[in-house]
């Protein structure tokens, strides 16, 4: 028969093992993703960036801070700005960034998601009122341009790295757009008319080299005189026209200068 002393302690070996093993095995090893570093500090002290896949710690002395590489995305809200020129507009965004040192974006910053989206709103606003209404509109690769080399500059000593910055939508006060929309509707009409003069002043300069032309080669206007009775003999049927000679004006009026 089996010693009971010797059995219980047996237990007491087997619960100990399991409480150790529940306890110490997931403060020694730790699975990362590809994705993911961790930043091991020992006793509170910088010790190693290591990842991905299976890491070794040392219980209670080591601890790791996971970080995610992957581009991360800020929807900037919307933010009311006055521009260069006077106009108050309502600006949104998106900005895309990645951490490329883990080591900087655990130590230099607390939480660098937040600190990025309050840098990326106060320079959003900031940029918006160096540009006039017009290039806001215009001109919004520039500004996005703009906004990420200040974004990105800020965040360098971070370890994270501005992607991109896109300026998604510009809300204008109901009175700017009708006054635009005036503005747009005069620019078309000053358009039309100077395409109009145009038009009259190159009609203007052909007629002059017609009567030039004319001028070196009367017989030039006897044959338009014939070619413009043709023309209307075809759409007036009713009518018909009988060429007469200019020659044949002008021996009238010498007839009327003798009998004078």
């Amino acid at each position: 028969m089996d010693d009971p002393g010797a059995l219980s302690n047996l237990i007491v070996w087997l619960i100990t093992i399991i409480i150790f093993l529940s306890v110490f095995l997931p403060q020694m090893f730790k699975i990362l993703r590809e994705y993911e570093r961790g930043v091991v500090f020992r006793l509170g002290k910088f010790h190693a960036t290591k990842g991905p896949g299976f890491i070794i710690l040392i219980p209670f002395i080591d601890k790791v801070e996971r970080v995610d590489l992957r581009v991360l995305t800020i929807n900037v809200d919307k933010q009311e700005a006055i521009t260069k020129d006077n106009v108050t507009v309502n600006v949104d965004a998106i900005t895309f960034f990645r951490v490329v040192d883990a080591e900087k974006a655990t130590i230099q910053v607390e939480r660098y998601v937040a600190a990025t989206s309050m840098l990326a709103q106060t320079t959003l606003r900031s940029v918006i009122g160096q540009f006039e209404l017009d290039e806001i509109l215009a001109e919004r690769e520039k500004i996005n341009k703009t906004i990420q080399d200040i974004i990105d500059k800020q965040t360098d000593p971070w370890g994270v790295k501005v992607v991109s910055v896109e300026v998604r939508d510009v809300i204008l006060p109901e009175s700017m757009k009708r006054a635009m929309a005036r503005q747009a509707e005069s620019e078309r009409d000053r358009r039309a008319k100077i395409i109009n003069a145009m038009g009259e002043f190159e009609a203007a300069e052909k007629l002059v080299e017609a009567g030039q032309m004319i001028e070196k080669t009367p017989t030039a206007l006897q044959l338009r005189y014939l070619q413009t009775m043709n023309e209307i003999s075809e759409e007036n049927s009713t009518f018909t026209f009988i060429p007469i000679p200019l020659n044949f004006l002008e021996s009238f009026s010498t007839k009327d200068k003798s009998e004078k």
